[in-house]
């Protein structure tokens, strides 16, 4: 298998949103899905043997960066690929002289915490019913890593 992780491009945007709906509860909409990078934009996919496995969304500004979303699709998780992708987007930025990563994670999602975790994120704050849940809100978790 051929692991490639390259910027997400137009022609990537079916597999994306259907990756998205399947792989959360609450997805993105369809147009920030489909919207046009600025600048600013960090969105990358990664591809096994030329199919289309995840994604990934975030930004880059003056070195602060931001994972705004990821996520794989369903029937592959477990394979290690979140892990790569998360790897891959990490090494990127640090070519791209980022001096942190930001994310916010949901309190109740502990695989992707513990993922953020063991890449070398630390918790630093809580955001109180930050995302909707089935029952109302939920917390979101607020992680960031130091680039070397």
């Amino acid at each position: 298998m051929i692991n490639k992780i390259v910027p997400l491009e137009s022609q990537h945007h079916d597999d994306v949103w259907r990756i998205e709906r399947a792989a959360n509860t609450f997805p993105w909409a369809e147009s920030m899905i489909r919207k046009e990078p600025n600048n600013i934009a960090t969105n990358f996919v990664l591809l096994v043997d030329d199919i289309l496995v995840g994604y990934c969304y975030g930004q880059l500004v003056a070195g602060e960066a931001t994972l705004l979303n990821i996520a794989v699709d369903p029937n592959l998780q477990g394979k290690g690929y979140g892990k790569a992708l998360l790897e891959g987007f990490i090494d990127i930025l640090q070519q791209r002289n980022a001096e942190d990563i930001w994310l916010e994670v949901r309190a109740s999602n502990a695989r992707a915490y513990k993922l953020y975790e063991a890449a070398g994120f630390n918790e630093i704050n809580r955001r109180e019913g930050y995302y909707p849940s089935e029952n109302g809100r939920e917390d979101a978790l607020i992680m960031t890593y130091l680039v070397m």
